[in-house]
């Protein structure tokens, strides 16, 4: 199991694990950004795979959740794309060699991040009274200001302290 870090570069950022292929990736530690929506669940890596403060820029940047379901992954033998198994957590995700938490870790991280990208999602709907496909019909049903705010600024901050709870290292 690799050791927990925190890394600033580009933002605070800590060590989830590493790819089969030896690549270091880092959750960006969420931001309120542009006064109304929380950007989360960033999964980065850097051009410094062994040295990432030093690096001059990133050299991937996708999602938390995109790590987790059914993965597209290239069989070689066969030369065609197919869907791997179900991950349900890190550790089952076959392109990942390492990670830093342990199992129960793993469980309560996927949790709870599983658990943000939901009430964010929520907040979204509330918040414009619908899915933005169209005009909602029930839209002044649907909108929910008091729950938007209380997602925002008490539910989801929650969450984030919990993740953060999971991937700070512990002082010895």
């Amino acid at each position: 199991m690799l050791k927990k870090k925190t890394i600033h570069k580009f933002g605070e950022h800590y060590l989830l694990g590493k790819y089969k292929d030896g690549t270091f990736f880092y959750l960006k530690k969420p931001s309120w950004d542009c006064g109304w929506y929380w950007g989360f669940g960033y999964i980065t890596t850097y051009t410094n795979n062994k040295l990432p403060e030093r690096s001059c820029d990133i050299s991937s940047h996708s999602h938390f959740d995109g790590l987790l379901g059914k993965q597209e992954v290239y069989n070689h033998e066969k030369q065609t794309w197919q869907l791997s198994e179900y991950a349900h957590k890190l550790s089952d995700n076959k392109e990942i060699a390492e990670i830093v938490l342990t199992e129960n870790e793993d469980w309560i991280l996927c949790e709870l991040m599983k658990s943000a990208y939901s009430l964010k999602e929520t907040a979204e709907v509330l918040g414009r009274g619908g899915s933005h496909l169209t005009k909602n019909p029930c839209s002044d049903t649907i909108k929910n200001e008091v729950e938007v705010k209380r997602i925002n600024e008490i539910v989801l901050p929650a969450i984030f302290k919990e993740i953060e709870k999971l991937l700070i290292p512990k002082e010895s």
